[in-house]
């Protein structure tokens, strides 16, 4: 059974620094495809940055140059580093795993308010 847990969200004033965790378990971590996305209230869920194997990463425009994507294969984890935090990064994120399947963890609530 896969298992996706994420953790290390909160509350933060805008251009702080959060960063998140997602362990997984149920799968052969090293070889799969790791994302992390997140969903604001009244929007759709988007993708925020993804991982190969390789570590080949990926950005969504609007975050680019401010999060950074990471993974640790001997502990079972990806990372996602979010800096210069700002009020529009609110959302919960959540975190994916694609293989054969896709996956997801139950999500993080990451708030940016003064």
């Amino acid at each position: 059974q896969v298992q996706l847990v994420e953790s290390g969200g909160g509350l933060v004033q805008p251009g702080g620094s959060l960063r998140l965790s997602c362990s997984a378990s149920g799968i052969i971590f090293s070889r799969v495809l790791m994302a992390w996305y997140r969903q604001a209230p009244g929007k759709q869920r988007e993708l925020v940055a993804t991982i190969t194997s390789r570590r080949n990463t990926n950005y969504a425009r609007s975050v680019k140059a401010r999060f950074t994507i990471s993974r640790d294969n001997a502990k079972n984890t990806v990372y996602l580093q979010m800096n210069s935090l700002k009020p529009e990064d609110t959302a919960v994120y959540y975190c994916n795993a694609a293989n054969n399947s896709l996956y997801w963890g139950q999500g993080t609530q990451v708030t940016v308010s003064s």
